[in-house]
């Protein structure tokens, strides 16, 4: 799905836009959450399919070295 640097990138700029807009006080803005929300769910989405295509390749990888 994504790749390292992009999965890099993405943590920063969430990092990043919670700090500045905690900073400018707009973090209760529907748009800025929603928009950091959406960031997060990406990061959090791109964990569990990196997790479950790693595991899938490690059984088969195993069952053809048998």
């Amino acid at each position: 799905m994504l790749t390292d640097k992009q999965s890099l990138l993405l943590c920063g700029l969430m990092a990043g836009g919670i700090f500045v807009t905690g900073i400018l006080d707009i973090l209760n803005n529907f748009i800025v959450l929603t928009v950091l929300t959406i960031i997060f769910l990406t990061i959090v989405g791109n964990l569990f399919y990196s997790k479950t295509t790693n595991q899938k390749e490690d059984t088969e990888n195993q069952n053809d070295s048998e």
